[in-house]
């Protein structure tokens, strides 16, 4: 007796599966990195000199205003240097790369929760800070 179509392909599905499991050949994936840090080890592939200069390299679209402008606060990118307010994206060149353990972008609104109204367009925070540990200190915001 001649088995079944349907019986045949199940059989066949099964085996495909049962092959495809057993072949051993797991696909690694190298883990996400996050858009919106740069890490000491990407500021040290670069060898660049300065801040502004490895924002502009690796993450260019961190220096272009959004949002809309008004009189009373106009916009313009913050910036923040161990937690301390330092001026805006100009201010990023005077910052050596060096001792920066990683830079970290906000949006406009993760900055105006996080600092005040006048962070429309955002704000970029430069961490220069380590934990006793040897390890970076963890960007304000971060899940520890």
């Amino acid at each position: 007796m001649r088995p079944t179509l349907p019986f045949v392909g199940f059989a066949a599905l099964a085996l495909s599966f049962a092959s495809g499991c057993a072949s051993g050949t797991a696909t690694t994936r190298a883990p996400r990195s996050d858009l919106k840090v740069i890490t000491r080890e990407q500021i040290q592939e670069l060898q660049v000199s300065n801040a502004y200069d490895a924002v502009k390299a690796l993450r260019g679209n961190w220096l272009n205003v959004r949002g809309t402008e008004s009189f009373r606060y106009p916009l313009g990118i913050q910036v923040y240097l161990d937690g301390t307010k330092v001026g805006d994206i100009s201010t990023l060149s005077g910052i050596a790369s060096p001792p920066i353990q990683f830079i970290r972008w906000y949006s406009g609104q993760e900055a105006t929760t996080r600092w005040g109204i006048d962070h429309g367009a955002g704000a970029i925070y430069v961490s220069t800070r380590v934990t006793r540990d040897g390890k970076p200190e963890p960007p304000p915001g971060a899940v520890h």
